[in-house]
Parts: C-alpha cells; sequence; structure tokens
C-alpha cells in the first residue's frame, strides 16, 4: 500500500465530530468520513453533501489481492425514496473516475485511468434491515471486475434518540471472477451520536472494520 494512501485512510481514522446513518447520502451542508476495511481492501471517502440528494468526495482505496490501488471523486446520488410511517426504503447511484495504480507483477508501477459505478438500495424500520449493492470497476490492464453485496439485519432492542443503538448483521458478498466467489460475514453494528462502528469476521477468519463519521 502506498504512504499516501496509508496517511489518508489514517487521517480519517481520527477525525471525528449530528446524528449519523449508515448513508451515501447526508443531510445538505453535511460532511461524512467512511473508512471499510475488509478481506480485500482497505478504502477511505471523505464526502459533502450539497442538496440532501447529491455528494461528492474523495476516494483512496487498496485491493490487497489484486495490489492495486485507487485514488479519485467519487458522486452519490439519491435516486429515489420511499418514506412510510414506520419504514423507509432508499435507491442510490454510484460512481467514481481517477486513477489506478500497481504494485503487481508485470503491471508493477503501471498507471491507469480508472472508474467504477453501481447502485445501491436498502430498507429498514427500527427493527429490520436489508441491503442491496453492486459495481463494476475498470482500470484498464490493472483491473477489470464486478461484485456485488447484500445484508440482513435485526436490532435485538428498540433504542431511543441518544442511546447506543446495535445490529446483528450478516453479509454476503459475491465476487465472480475470484478464487472464492462467495464470501459470508456476520458482523455486529454499533450507532451513537456521530459514530457507526462495524466489526466482524467471515468465513475465511479475515476480518472486517468499518467506521462512518458524520457531521
Amino acid at each position: 500500500m502506498s504512504k499516501f494512501l496509508r496517511l489518508f485512510m489514517f487521517a480519517g481514522c481520527v477525525l471525528a465530530a449530528q446524528p449519523v446513518e449508515a448513508r451515501p447520502v447526508s443531510y445538505p451542508g453535511g460532511t461524512t468520513i467512511i473508512t471499510e476495511n475488509n478481506g480485500d481492501m482497505n478504502s477511505l471517502l471523505v464526502h459533502y453533501t450539497f442538496d440532501g440528494k447529491t455528494a461528492l468526495g474523495i476516494k483512496g482505496e487498496y485491493w490487497r489481492d489484486m495490489a492495486f490501488g485507487f485514488t479519485g471523486l467519487q458522486l452519490n446520488y439519491l435516486a429515489k425514496r420511499w418514506n412510510n410511517a414506520d419504514s423507509q426504503a432508499n435507491l442510490y447511484l454510484k460512481g467514481g473516475v481517477g486513477g489506478a495504480y500497481s504494485d503487481y507483477g508485470a503491471f508493477d508501477h503501471e498507471v491507469e485511468p480508472a472508474g467504477f459505478a453501481g447502485v445501491a438500495a436498502d430498507w429498514e424500520d427500527r427493527r429490520f434491515f436489508v441491503s442491496y449493492e453492486n459495481r463494476y470497476t475498470e482500470a484498464g490492464d490493472i483491473a477489470d471486475f464486478y461484485m456485488q453485496s447484500a445484508r440482513v439485519g435485526v436490532a435485538p432492542y428498540i433504542g431511543e434518540y441518544g442511546d447506543l443503538h446495535t445490529w446483528l448483521m450478516v453479509q454476503v458478498d459475491h465476487k465472480p471472477e475470484a478464487e472464492d466467489h462467495v464470501t459470508v460475514t456476520p458482523l455486529v453494528r454499533f450507532f451513537k451520536d456521530v459514530h457507526l462502528v462495524e466489526a466482524g469476521m467471515n468465513n475465511h477468519g479475515e476480518l472486517l472494520f468499518n467506521w462512518i463519521i458524520r457531521y
């Protein structure tokens, strides 16, 4: 992993600052810091939400098995929201453009233009949660892959505003081109004030740790 990306990710972890939700778009004027770490990759996204539907930010990520990194801009757009009396559903469009660099074999030190695009959807009430997202990534000779994931979750108790909220979840990842096509990750989500933290371990013994800060 490059020194720049290590520093970029560390900066996101130590920054802290209004309630947080695990959503790709915040409230107008909100800034969100998201770090994701799992068996495949480490990433950091810092984005600003302009109008409640559109968020633009800087994304850095490193894919360990493929030994390449991506740095660029990411755009998240809330395409549709369904508000019901006791639940909410959302549909998002996501895309990014920037550059990829490789640390792998014959591609070592190679730099290519790169981009990705995908959709994300979720539904939740105070007790249950389901979500789905996918992504296609194109980085010239360095990388070209598709992935998708889904989650189901349940809250073991219903907390009040300001309480520590807890969710028990299972995430299933599908990567058609990977050696292990399907990965299953049980995880726990904690949500309080400006912080949302997720931790778990997949069926290959690899750790997941995600942290979202919104202010």
